[in-house]
């Protein structure tokens, strides 16, 4: 039997596709420092170690407060460009291959004042060397933010993201994503926006069933059309859903180690994952907002096996199903899949057979 160091040593390398995660998120605290000091950016840390303490994941508004200050050290397209190359790089070294970025276009507009223009070629120069250099491919996943209290301010927001999603189709966006702060904000509140993109060509992609119960995933699949589920872990609490998102193969983007760190569960043991699993339910591994959630992407695929002990043969298929369900082509889709089982198998021999 092949021993614990060796099976990391595979499930790390691999290769992989990502769903979901968050651009800003995804910032490491050296990047951070170095577009705070380039922009004149006070933050409450001046060292790298003083960065990597402050990310580290304390409670909700802590977390929000991390995320306007990485917005708002965002100035000029090259400060996208460079995060976008260094989220491709990181990317790499976990071998991931494609990746289903959400970016929350009307945060940068509208709280920092960043125009399109700017920070769209930005993201496009990043994406594009990210793939020259690394191999990685990135999608975007447009985000409308729920959680926005003023009732005009947030469906002006709304329509900006939707607008320049459809506006960016062919250049590299592919979904209508609806991000934040769930309660208060259910997805029906939604449905004209995400009616439009769907008409203009784009996928539904909505958060629900995380910081909400069954009800937020309900209203995800019938007024918005999700085709995936953000999360969605809380299904397991009505077994007709359960049921339901099993015969019609809607994916769940999971995000185990996010869940844990966020309290939604108190420990991958309390997790619903083995349940939705064994329910026929199709779900994806995903790292969400990986530093400030102290988790990649490996470490949420090593979880996997140690301690929710699925075998490797399992973890590959849900490795596989970040294809399966991915928004690429149909012809690239079946040609990256065939790729990566090619790549597991070689790796089988390498690592766990030599």
């Amino acid at each position: 039997m092949e021993n614990i160091q060796a099976i990391e040593r595979y499930l790390q390398a691999v290769p992989k596709a990502e769903l979901h995660v968050h651009l800003e998120g995804s910032i490491q605290p050296a990047t951070l420092l170095k577009l705070a000091q380039r922009n004149g950016v006070t933050l409450p840390a001046s060292t790298v170690e003083e960065m990597r303490q402050w990310f580290r994941f304390r409670n909700f508004p802590h977390f929000v407060d991390i995320y306007s200050a990485i917005c708002a050290c965002l100035h000029t397209a090259e400060d996208y460009e460079l995060v976008v190359y260094e989220f491709g790089a990181e990317m790499a070294r976990q071998h991931v291959r494609y990746a289903e970025v959400t970016f929350s276009a009307s945060t940068h507009r509208y709280m920092v004042g960043i125009p399109h223009d700017v920070y769209f070629s930005g993201l496009q120069k990043g994406r594009e060397r990210a793939k020259q250099d690394f191999g990685v491919e990135i999608r975007w996943v447009f985000d409308i933010v729920r959680d926005i209290p003023d009732e005009a301010d947030r469906r002006q927001r709304a329509e900006f993201t939707t607008a320049v999603a459809i506006e960016c189709k062919n250049e590299g966006v592919i979904s209508l994503g609806l991000g934040g702060y769930e309660l208060g904000y259910p997805p029906e509140q939604f449905a004209p926006w995400f009616e439009k993109a769907l008409e203009a060509g784009l996928h539904s992609v909505p958060h629900a069933g995380e910081g909400d119960g069954p009800a937020s995933v309900w209203g995800a699949l019938r007024t918005l059309h999700a085709e995936r589920i953000g999360h969605g872990v809380r299904s397991i609490e009505d077994g007709e859903l359960v049921t339901h998102l099993a015969t019609h193969q809607v994916p769940l983007e999971t995000c185990p180690l996010s869940n844990t760190c966020l309290g939604i569960y108190p420990s991958l043991d309390a997790h619903p994952f083995l349940h939705l699993y064994h329910a026929g339910v199709p779900l994806t591994v995903n790292s969400d907002d990986p530093p400030l959630f102290n988790a990649t992407l490996n470490q949420n695929v090593i979880a996997l096996y140690e301690p929710l002990h699925l075998d490797l043969n399992e973890i590959d298929e849900i490795l596989l199903n970040g294809v399966r369900h991915s928004f690429l082509p149909p012809e690239q889709k079946a040609a990256m899949e065939d790729s990566f089982r090619a790549e597991m198998a070689r790796l089988r021999i390498e690592l766990l057979h030599s």
